[in-house]
């Protein structure tokens, strides 16, 4: 076997070192393919989903809100963390329902992203959502947040200008402006 095309590292020894309410995080001890160990912190997440709402007209739904770990307000896309076992698909519904108060006729799955992987288990499945019809906001409690709707091409100037900063916004709006040929 040819050891340069075998990148596994064995798990020796894992301890779970938090485990809170969103997400768990585990101190590992490696066996690299030399032979060597080393270490690896990894947060275990159980995932989420993001939706990009367009309408007839090529604008976007994104929301605003506040984010603690930054201290400022992003504008990002509709998202949601999934439960333990929950269908990603219904995720993303109950989200943009949530968050900007619609169901959608098209739901159409655009494929999931790694967010961070160097030490972070979170996967990010992505939708664009077509067909809107309102029906009414019901954001969870404690949850803030305001709608703007946004020229899909504007937004994606934005992506492009470093002014949306959320990587899965970024990624989603590019890959509907690219789908929907903006």
């Amino acid at each position: 076997m040819d050891i340069t095309l075998n990148f596994t590292e064995k798990t020796l020894d894992s301890q779970t070192v938090y485990e809170g309410p969103i997400f768990t995080i585990t101190h590992d001890i490696v066996q690299l393919r030399d032979g060597s160990r080393s270490t690896r912190d990894v947060l275990l997440h159980n995932g989420g989903v993001c939706v990009i709402p367009v309408t007839d007209n090529n604008e976007i739904y994104m929301v605003r809100q506040f984010r603690y770990p930054f201290r400022t307000v992003t504008l990002e896309v509709p998202a949601g963390k999934l439960e333990a076992g929950e269908d990603h698909s219904v995720c993303g519904r109950r989200e943009l329902l949530e968050e900007t108060g619609f169901v959608c006729s098209e739901f159409v799955y655009l494929g999931e992203t790694y967010p961070t992987p160097a030490y972070n288990s979170e996967i990010v499945h992505m939708y664009l959502a077509r067909g809107l019809e309102y029906k009414k906001q019901c954001l969870d409690e404690g949850e803030f947040l305001e709608v703007d709707k946004i020229p899909l091409s504007d937004a994606v100037k934005m992506v492009m200008n470093s002014e949306i900063k959320d990587s899965k916004t970024q990624l989603i709006i590019l890959k509907a402006a690219r789908i929907l040929g903006i």
